[in-house]
């Protein structure tokens, strides 16, 4: 018996299950849907099992054949909630030494009065997704002040800071989408693929974002952890983009020799971001004005998303909030 598409019934039948099946896992079968793979991904996905990009398109319902591309949306706006001992604050990272947040040298540009639970309801009142809560110390009250945002904006919010399979679970429980990892990962220096497989068995990788903000060192963006004073050795470049994308769900990327210093965004580190992650990455570092936010999206192709937070006048800045948040609704109506 032929199917409407000419193929015998059995193969169809096949078809049907093998693309169901590739809606929920990838290739590397960690769980990545087909439309988010790369090219080369694909290709390698449709090879394996002798499938036409348009039976996988006649199935799933989609055209496959143009979907070879990483599938794009709209660039973002990802707000953010750092939290330092409690409090919202906007810190310059690098100045952050130590587990516990303590440095002589800290510099601080902003301190809020408001709670976290008040900057993620004003995220949820203006449907932003994805926006990332920071813990800069792991101390009790810093977690408590993450946990309150999580619980005002269930689904809607990333958090990050000393998370570990041991804890990963709770903030998912209290109403994390995602959790976001560095130091757990690149271990000493080192990245610890051991680490990260048992971490994508506990959370999954459709629940883990992996920050790998960097640092410009010998001409390379390296890879930096432990508050961003140690650099791994690992460099952020295609390669090290493609394999990671087999645990992650999304990317964080902090410009660090730019954040929090409002000197402008690294146009360079955008584009490489823009030319060689497969999957979602969020930028941030240096945006001060709207034109950073055109810069961020012309310099990364249209598939990087960005956050700004100490040049925001909700954090003792110049950019106003409501004006960024038209610049993010132009973005998605221009989509």
């Amino acid at each position: 018996m032929e199917a409407a598409n000419g193929c015998c019934h059995s193969r169809f039948l096949y078809d049907t299950h093998f693309c169901s099946h590739i809606h929920r896992t990838s290739v590397f079968g960690k769980g990545n849907a087909y439309f988010n793979l790369n090219k080369k991904q694909k290709q390698q996905l449709l090879t394996s099992h002798r499938l036409s990009t348009n039976t996988v398109g006649f199935v799933c319902g989609f055209n496959a054949e143009t979907s070879l591309e990483p599938a794009r949306c709209a660039v973002r706006f990802r707000p953010c909630i750092d939290i330092h001992k409690g409090k919202v604050k906007q810190i310059v990272g690098s100045t952050l030494h130590d587990l516990n947040g303590e440095s002589s040298t800290l510099i601080t540009n902003f301190e809020s009065e408001k709670s976290p639970a008040e900057f993620a309801n004003l995220y949820k009142r203006d449907g932003l997704l994805g926006g990332h809560v920071i813990m800069l110390g792991a101390d009790a009250a810093s977690i408590s002040a993450a946990v309150e945002a999580l619980h005002a904006y269930p689904g809607g919010l990333q958090v990050g800071g000393g998370v570990n399979p041991d804890n990963a679970c709770k903030y998912l429980d209290s109403g994390a989408s995602h959790v976001i990892v560095t130091s757990y990962v690149f271990n000493d220096g080192k990245m610890d693929i051991e680490r990260l497989e048992d971490l994508v068995r506990v959370v999954g990788k459709a629940k883990l974002v992996l920050d790998l903000s960097c640092r410009k060192k010998d001409g390379k963006y390296i890879i930096v952890t432990d508050r961003w004073q140690k650099f791994s050795d690992i460099a952020l470049d295609e390669k090290t983009l493609d394999t990671l994308s087999m645990y992650a769900d999304e990317y964080l990327v902090h410009g660090v020799d730019v954040e929090g210093k409002r000197l402008g965004i690294d146009e360079e580190l955008v584009s490489l971001l823009g030319r060689c992650s497969p999957i979602s990455v969020t930028y941030a570092g240096g945006a001060t004005t709207l034109a950073d936010l055109d810069s961020i999206r012309e310099a990364g192709a249209g598939s990087v998303d960005a956050t700004v937070g100490s040049a925001l006048d909700i954090f003792g800045g110049n950019l106003p909030y409501e004006e960024v948040i038209a610049w993010h609704q132009k973005q998605q109506i221009g989509a």
